[in-house]
């Protein structure tokens, strides 16, 4: 085991707990546990959100992508950043009007009903589940690969760390692991951006020259079309990653950690101007790897290119630069499985749990405690799935999360906030649609049938390896059809204004008399 890692590893999992400690003695009500008590600020809850997006597969995965595929992969920072802008215009003041601590609030206050609100906890359980799941098995191998442990005790650290903050500290603990883990990604990689430019004596054109020299793809590196030959994928992976973060519920509900809609505004903004650097700064990385390390080495030493920022670290700074990278890559997934157990958790017990088990009448005690009993559970449910899924390649999970986001949370969120005929059956069928077409789109395509070591060894049925561009279409006409076929009353003119006026002001909503 080498000490400088372990050192960095540890004064990571130090501070962090510090924070959790110290977030334990906030966390003393629902409202506190689920939110934070709405007492972010805008900055803060920016930073948070950024934190909370930018995961292992975006700062390992993306730099690699670029550096193998080129163009195609900056591609996928630009559909993260743009999907923000859906968010601000579209969903994120009438969540944070309508809702109080889960999506399962936001549906039911104009369709209130158990079955609704089971239907989305179920969901955004399954989405969390779906996310966290590659989370831990890149955290397992990372922290195999730098200090020797093997994989399933790796995988325990790591999912006993994130059970542990959420547990104790809930949305306050997770919340400050998220703003320390952008402060410190941020500071990192843009200090080793630096250092790419200074390789070059701060000229561009020699590294882009050097890039060219370095990449067997030469000028076409900079041109689309090295990572999918079908346009098909490349507009499916779009379409799903820019309108999967509208549908994610552990983004949502961070419109709740905020007192009114000025401080949601400044959370977006300051959350789009993170990541927008945040991607800038990696499609220079992967500049520095093609460039210094090239294409030939890095592919011999790792494949998949998940390595390519920690071996750029180390070329560019020796073990003390790359224990620092690899303990940003180490809070990275802390930071985000955090966010995802708090979704997760607080899908089902306060939707699940609170409203239909006990249907509302229970102590404020009795609450939180079934919340940290939740917790509980969902980190031990996920830990095992990543220690079951050790030999299995489950990147791909990660865009199936944003197509399943996509064709089942968001039309069912547009459609209750803007449409007027929309009713109950709709939003029923648009969610079981979208769920159901986004997952089985996934089991007949090439992810799990493929005759080139595939979990099914056959041709797939289905040719796309992103089915958003099918699945997407799915859940918004079944929510349409749902509700235009269906003899559920819908909405008169008048109910339909007041909840519309509610949505897009606050008038009338619980925080109104706040």
């Amino acid at each position: 085991m080498n000490l400088t890692y372990f050192l960095f590893f540890l004064c990571i999992v130090v501070c962090t707990l510090i924070i959790t400690y110290w977030a334990a003695k906030q966390s003393k009500t629902t409202n506190q546990f689920y939110i934070a008590a709405g007492s972010l600020t805008g900055i803060q809850n920016g930073m948070a959100i950024a934190g909370d997006y930018i995961s292992a597969a975006s700062f390992l995965g993306i730099v690699g992508t670029i550096a193998i595929n080129g163009y195609d992969g900056f591609l996928y920072g630009i559909g993260f950043l743009v999907s923000y802008l859906i968010v601000l215009f579209f969903i994120a003041e009438p969540v944070h009007h309508l809702g109080k601590f889960s999506l399962g609030d936001v549906i039911c206050s104009r369709f209130p009903s158990n079955k609704m609100r089971l239907l989305m906890a179920i969901g955004s359980f399954i989405i969390s589940i779906l996310y966290m799941i590659p989370q831990l098995v890149a955290a397992g191998l990372l922290i195999r690969l730098l200090l020797d442990i093997n994989y399933s005790t790796s995988v325990l650290i790591i999912g006993s760390l994130m059970t542990v903050y959420v547990v104790f500290g809930g949305m306050y603990a997770t919340s400050w692991v998220q703003i320390v883990k952008t402060v410190v990604l941020l500071s990192g990689t843009f200090l080793l951006s630096l250092i790419v430019f200074a390789r070059f004596d701060w000229d561009i054109t020699e590294l882009l020259a050097q890039v060219q020299m370095g990449t067997p793809l030469g000028e076409s590196f900079f041109l689309p079309g090295n990572l999918f030959g079908n346009p098909l994928e490349t507009i499916s992976l779009h379409l799903a990653l820019i309108l999967g973060t509208a549908g994610l519920p552990h983004i949502l509900i961070r419109f709740f950690t905020v007192r009114n809609t000025k401080e949601v505004r400044k959370s977006l903004l300051t959350a789009s101007w993170i990541i927008g650097a945040f991607y800038i700064i990696t499609l220079v990385l992967g500049f520095g790897v093609v460039a210094l390390i090239g294409f030939q080495d890095l592919v011999a030493l790792d494949p998949t290119g998940n390595l390519a920022a920690p071996l750029l670290a180390e070329e560019l700074g020796g073990d003390f630069l790359l224990a620092f990278i690899a303990a940003i890559s180490f809070t990275t997934i802390v930071a985000v499985v955090a966010g995802l157990v708090i979704s997760a958790t607080t899908a089902f017990s306060h939707d699940i749990y609170y409203h239909i088990i006990k249907k509302g009448r229970t102590t404020e005690k009795k609450q939180l405690h079934a919340a940290q009993w939740t917790a509980f559970a969902v980190g031990v449910i996920s830990t095992l799935f990543a220690l079951g899924l050790k030999n299995i390649n489950v990147t791909f999970l990660v865009s199936l999360t944003f197509i399943v986001a996509a064709s089942s949370n968001l039309p069912v969120l547009l459609f209750t906030i803007y449409w007027k005929r929309f009713n109950q059956t709709g939003a029923i069928i648009g969610m079981v649609c979208g769920l159901t077409a986004s997952l089985m789109l996934l089991l007949v395509g090439p992810h799990v049938m493929n005759p080139d070591g595939g979990w099914i060894s056959r041709e797939p049925l289905f040719p796309l390896y992103n089915p958003g561009i099918l699945a997407i279409p799915i859940g918004f006409l079944g929510a349409f059809l749902g509700s235009i076929f269906s003899r559920c009353p819908t909405h008169s003119e008048q109910e339909f204004r007041q909840f519309y006026i509610k949505a897009q002001t606050g008038i009338g909503s619980w925080r109104d008399g706040s």
